[in-house]
C-alpha cells in the first residue's frame, strides 16, 4: 500500500511503502523476481536518499580501488564483465553504457510485467478512471477510415511506414476497413489526434499514457513483449565516461543537468520523484531543469558536451547509438539504474462500435509479429493485454507525487 505523508523539510511528499509488495512499488516492478534490487528500492524509499547512493554515491565511500577501470579517474567505474544484473550494486559502482547493454539490464522481464498486473490496487492512482462506453447507441463511433496514429518515431517518416504496413495491413483485414496511419513529431500532437476524434488507435508512450485517458478518452489494452519475454525500458541516470567527477545522482545538482520533456515518465517524471527519493536531489530546486526536446537530443546533447549528465530512457539511448556511427556505447557511463517500467501502449477511443473494438484488439493480441516490419520498428514479437489501474499503478503514483494536472499546456 502507498500512504502519502508531508516532509516538513520539503515541499515534496514522500512515499512510504508497506506490506511485501510495497518496497519496489515505486521503481516500476512490484513483486520481481530481483531481491536485491527490491532491497534497494525499499531502503532508498524512506525519504532520505539513502537507498539511492549510500555513503559511496557521492563519490566519497565508494570501495573501488581502480581495477578493471581502464584508467580512469572514477574510482567507482567498473569494467563491463563484473556487472551483474540481479545486483548491480549501484550504490558502489559506475559502469559503462556497454555493460548495461551486454547484460540486456535494458528491458524488464516476463515475470515483472505480470506482477505488475497482480498489484493489489482498487481505483487509479491519480487522474481520472477509464471511460466507460456511452450508454446512448447513436453517440458510438464506427469510422472510415479507420486513422491509427503513432508516437514520434527516431526513424525516417518512409522507413517505419514501410515497417508499419503489416500493422495496417492486419488492421484492414481483421476490421473490413480502409486503415491510415498518421506519424506525428511530438507526444502532444498524439494524445490531440486522439483527443480531437481524428484518430482512432494509437500507439502513447509510457509516461503520456495519463494524459491520453484523461483528455482523449482512450483505453489502454496491449503493451508489447519481446520475442525473447523481455519487455519495457529502465530510467538510466548517465553521464560521458570520462567525467570522472560524476559518480552519483547526488553529484548531478554540481553540473549541467537535462532532462528531455515535461510529460516523459523516465525524461521527467520518473526522475522528478526518484532522484529525490533516493538520492535526495529535487529537480528544479537542486538544479535548474533544461528540457531537450527528446531522447535522442538529450543523449547526444551529453556526448558532445552540451549537456553534462541527465536521466535517459534505456531503450531510446540503445536504439540511438545502434543507430549512429559517431557515438558508442562506451562513450557514456551509467551511475544509476531503475527497475523496469511498462512500454507504451496501445490504446482505443472509448466510443468506437464494440465490435469494432474487439476486432481491433485481436490485431495486436492474436497475432504473432516475429519476423515482420512491425517487429523490426517495435521491437515486439507479442502483444499482451493490461489493465491501466494496475500495470500503470507505478506511473501514476509517480505522476501524483510530482502534482500532475492532466492538462494539454504541461504535454
Amino acid at each position: 500500500m502507498l500512504v502519502m505523508v508531508e516532509d516538513h523539510k520539503s515541499r515534496r511528499k514522500f512515499l512510504i511503502l508497506g506490506g511485501a509488495t510495497g518496497a519496489a512499488a515505486l521503481a516500476g516492478c512490484v513483486g520481481g523476481s530481483d531481491d536485491s534490487n527490491s532491497d534497494e528500492a525499499g531502503a532508498g524509499l524512506e525519504g532520505n536518499g539513502n537507498g539511492g547512493n549510500g555513503n559511496g554515491g557521492n563519490g566519497n565511500g565508494g570501495n573501488g580501488d581502480g581495477n578493471g577501470n581502464g584508467g580512469s579517474g572514477d574510482s567507482m567505474l567498473r569494467d563491463d564483465s563484473e556487472f551483474d544484473p540481479n545486483d548491480p550494486g549501484w550504490e558502489e559502482n559506475n559502469y559503462r553504457l556497454s555493460a548495461i547493454v551486454e547484460n540486456d539490464y535494458i528491458r524488464g522481464r516476463t515475470e515483472d510485467l505480470e506482477a505488475m498486473g497482480e498489484q493489489d490496487v482498487d481505483e487509479v492512482a491519480h487522474g481520472n478512471p477509464l471511460p466507460e462506453p456511452p450508454e446512448d447507441e447513436s453517440e458510438l463511433v464506427d469510422p472510415e477510415p479507420l486513422v491509427f496514429v503513432d508516437q514520434p518515431g527516431e526513424e525516417g517518416e518512409a522507413q517505419y511506414q514501410d515497417n508499419v504496413q503489416p500493422l495496417l495491413d492486419r488492421l484492414e483485414e481483421a476490421t473490413g476497413k480502409t486503415v491510415q496511419w498518421e506519424p506525428v513529431s511530438s507526444y502532444a500532437a498524439t494524445v490531440e489526434a486522439l483527443r480531437s476524434g481524428r484518430a482512432h488507435i494509437g500507439n502513447v508512450s509510457t509516461g503520456t499514457t495519463a494524459f491520453a485517458v484523461n483528455l482523449a478518452d482512450v483505453i489502454p489494452f496491449a503493451a508489447g513483449v519481446q520475442a525473447d519475454g523481455q519487455f519495457g525500458y529502465r530510467l538510466l541516470a548517465i553521464t560521458r565516461t570520462d567525467m570522472d567527477e560524476i559518480q552519483s545522482v547526488a553529484d548531478f545538482p554540481d553540473y549541467n543537468v537535462t532532462h528531455t520533456e515535461p510529460a516523459s515518465n523516465s525524461g521527467h517524471q520518473a526522475p522528478s520523484a526518484l532522484f529525490d527519493q533516493y538520492f535526495d536531489v529535487t529537480p528544479d530546486e537542486d538544479f535548474e531543469v533544461e528540457f531537450s526536446g527528446g531522447h535522442d537530443q538529450s543523449a547526444i546533447g551529453i556526448a558532445v558536451g552540451d549537456y553534462d549528465c541527465g536521466p535517459i530512457c534505456s531503450t531510446c539511448i540503445e536504439d540511438l547509438v545502434n543507430s549512429r556511427d559517431d557515438i558508442d556505447f562506451e562513450d557514456y557511463k551509467v551511475v544509476w539504474g531503475s527497475n523496469p517500467f511498462p512500454p507504451g501502449p496501445i490504446v482505443h477511443r472509448y466510443d468506437l462500435e464494440p465490435g469494432l473494438v474487439e476486432d481491433i484488439k485481436s490485431v495486436w493480441l492474436d497475432t504473432d509479429w516475429a519476423g515482420t516490419g512491425y517487429e523490426e520498428s517495435t521491437g515486439y514479437a507479442d502483444f499482451v493485454e493490461i489493465e491501466y489501474k494496475r500495470h500503470w499503478n507505478d506511473i501514476l503514483v509517480i505522476q501524483r507525487y510530482n502534482e500532475v494536472e492532466y492538462e494539454s499546456g504541461n504535454l
